[in-house]
């Protein structure tokens, strides 16, 4: 029910989605996380927060709407288009489809950065395919894909928590202990967007998940 109210009100014809211009992207990257200062900078927002860090890096500014945060860049000559579903996470997936619709960029050229329970803080693991992984903002985004045809960053979060304590470690704050794992881990993850744009998805799932891109930097 809630799911068909959100598609009425973004409507199939949305201008929040023309916001990119007239480009042509090679890629759409897609960071997920939750609207809102209460969720800015928890476990659940990683995704987030890699596209701050390369909006930063290469001083780009984000174009802000109700639906989506955004903003395109060329990095060595390829033209991308960095996206912040600015929903709740279960619903990401209809911006997502959206974008890739208007902009005709194909599944296999859409990067989701997620958080990953399964994965120590720092940990990185970047794939195609496969299942959601229990993460409801990938789910949406298989839903409204109808593929799970498309490649998936897992930035690792761990899960030093207690049965049943799963949402309030998922969308609790990293501590101070963590904060220089959390900033090697986007820093790595930055990088590993910039190796696939260059060398395209199976060197760069060689690189990152071997962890040869970071080992003279780790």
């Amino acid at each position: 029910m809630l799911k068909n109210i959100f598609r009425l009100i973004i409507g199939k014809s949305n201008p929040e989605f023309e916001m990119l211009g007239e480009n042509k992207f090679e890629w759409l990257i897609v960071g997920l996380g939750n609207p809102g200062p209460r969720y800015e900078k928890t476990r659940h927002n990683i995704g987030w927060m890699v596209l701050d860090f390369i909006a930063e890096k290469f001083a780009c500014e984000f174009k802000h709407s109700m639906y989506i945060n955004s903003f395109t860049l060329n990095i060595h000559e390829h033209h991308l288009a960095f996206v912040k579903p600015n929903i709740f996470m279960n619903n990401s997936g209809e911006p997502v489809k959206r974008l890739a619709d208007r902009y005709q960029i194909p599944t296999e050229r859409v990067l989701v950065i997620s958080d990953e329970l399964n994965f120590p803080l720092g940990k990185l693991h970047l794939r195609s395919g496969g299942s959601d992984g229990g993460h409801n903002g990938v789910a949406s985004v298989i839903d409204k894909l109808e593929t799970t045809n498309f490649l998936r960053l897992r930035c690792g979060i761990g899960n030093e928590f207690e049965t049943g304590d799963m949402i309030d470690y998922v969308l609790g704050e990293f501590t101070p202990e963590q904060q220089n794992d959390l900033e090697k881990m986007i820093k790595n993850a930055a990088e590993c967007v910039e190796y696939l744009i260059d060398y395209g998805p199976s060197k760069a799932m060689q690189a990152v998940n071997s962890g040869a891109l970071f080992e003279n930097r780790i």
